[in-house]
């Protein structure tokens, strides 16, 4: 496929979105989960900070940020612990 033809394709499916409106229901769900995944990077981040004095160190990816924001601070206490028991 060409590359104009993807081009013209998004542009109208964007129009398109804007003149008939996006449904609201999935868009909540997308803004809640974004959210919880930035909250979730922001435990780990203190991790990280907090737990560099003893040698913790937990990598913030898409799997660990996820895990981390929609558990809560239950999910950053069980990467610590496979971090430090089986890793």
């Amino acid at each position: 496929m060409s590359s104009t033809l993807i081009i013209t394709i998004m542009v109208a499916l964007i129009v398109l979105l804007l003149l008939v409106g996006a449904p609201i229901k999935p868009m909540r769900f997308i803004g809640q989960a974004t959210v919880k995944i930035g909250i979730g990077i922001l435990f780990l981040f203190f991790v990280n900070v907090f737990g560099g004095a003893i040698g913790l160190h937990i990598p913030i990816n898409m799997y660990t940020a996820i895990v981390a924001g929609f558990l809560g601070l239950f999910g950053v206490a069980s990467l610590t612990a496979i971090h430090l028991f089986i890793i």
